[in-house]
């Protein structure tokens, strides 16, 4: 008989999902490097916009969600979470434009984190909000010289994360499987399509900065999902979630050698203080429950959205295969 760890997953499943969920993280900020590539034709906006619609072009018909049976109780909180996901990423690269890949990404990441925090009754974890804290100091270097609006939209684009968690729990409620989920895109693609056809329309776009807006949506969307919901089948959620706290150091890296963004050293810790908080609020708050291990077959009654779910970038939360 085959050996299994604590939690129930074969080690070689294990190891395999988290290979995934670090594939992931990869093709997520490869995405995001390759969106910058069409700022200078198209701009945050027009690169979110195509962004959304490659989404919607590739989960809906995947997930077929059931829109006309929706009511209205269940279509608010999706319209919601529909114009947080487009928020979110409209700050991500809004913000990713002025001060580079790696602090953008670190930045955003303070909204799971956020989230995290609060729902953890564990004093602890007010250790965890501290660390926090001084990377968030070591990464804004209070000064004359620093990019105020640039540090803003990434806070944005943090809080509409923490929003989108805590709506997916509400959608996760209410709307079967992942429906909702691909409902949200559907909508967020639909808000952004007149934005596109104007760019389109106004002014000039070459078929480069389309390609690489395209790429991103492939790279930073369609690839991180369906790694995720391969992965989600293999790791615990505690693991998802601090698998993916390794997004802000691949951005950093990649912003580095990619994009030649280079960072200080005090930036670089910061980096780490927020990563190593993320990751410690996520296993003190696992450690005082008992691990939770995603299920492989589905369940129908079933929801793991809680307030600290973990959100991965790429669209996918720990307990939307659960359901």
């Amino acid at each position: 008989m085959m050996d299994t760890n604590a939690a129930g997953v074969r080690p070689s499943r294990k190891a395999g999902g988290a290979a995934t969920l670090l594939a992931s993280a990869l093709s997520n900020q490869l995405g995001a490097a390759t969106a910058s590539f069409a700022f200078p034709v198209m701009g945050p906006v027009g690169v979110v916009a195509v962004r959304q619609l490659v989404a919607a072009a590739v989960l809906l018909p995947i997930v077929r969600p059931r829109l006309r049976e929706l009511s209205w109780r269940q279509w608010w909180p999706v319209l919601l979470l529909a114009v947080s996901f487009g928020t979110m990423n409209l700050g991500l690269y809004a913000s990713v434009q002025r001060i580079g890949l790696g602090l953008a990404v670190t930045l955003e990441f303070l909204g799971p984190l956020a989230v995290a925090l609060i729902s953890s009754r564990r004093r602890s974890s007010a250790l965890c909000a501290v660390v926090a804290a001084l990377g968030v100091l070591a990464i804004t270097r209070p000064e004359s010289s620093i990019d105020v609006v640039g540090i803003g939209l990434g806070l944005i684009a943090a809080c509409s994360w923490a929003a989108y968690i805590l709506l997916n729990r509400t959608v996760g409620q209410r709307v079967q499987g992942i429906q909702g989920t691909a409902a949200a895109t559907g909508a967020s693609a639909t808000l952004f399509l007149p934005v596109a056809v104007v760019i389109f329309i106004s002014q000039p776009v070459d078929g480069l900065a389309v390609l690489c807006a395209v790429a991103a949506g492939i790279f930073a969307s369609v690839l991180p999902y369906v790694a995720d919901l391969i992965a989600l089948r293999r790791v615990p959620a505690n693991m998802f979630g601090v698998l993916m706290s390794i997004n802000p150091v691949f951005a950093a890296v990649i912003g580095a050698v990619i994009l030649h963004q280079d960072l200080a050293a005090g930036q670089w810790v910061g980096i780490g203080l927020i990563v190593a908080a993320n990751a410690g609020v996520l296993l003190l708050r696992e450690r005082g429950r008992g691990e939770t291990v995603v299920s492989r077959t589905p369940e129908p009654a079933r929801s793991n959205h809680g307030p600290g779910a973990v959100m991965a970038p790429g669209g996918v939360v720990p307990g939307d295969l659960e359901r």
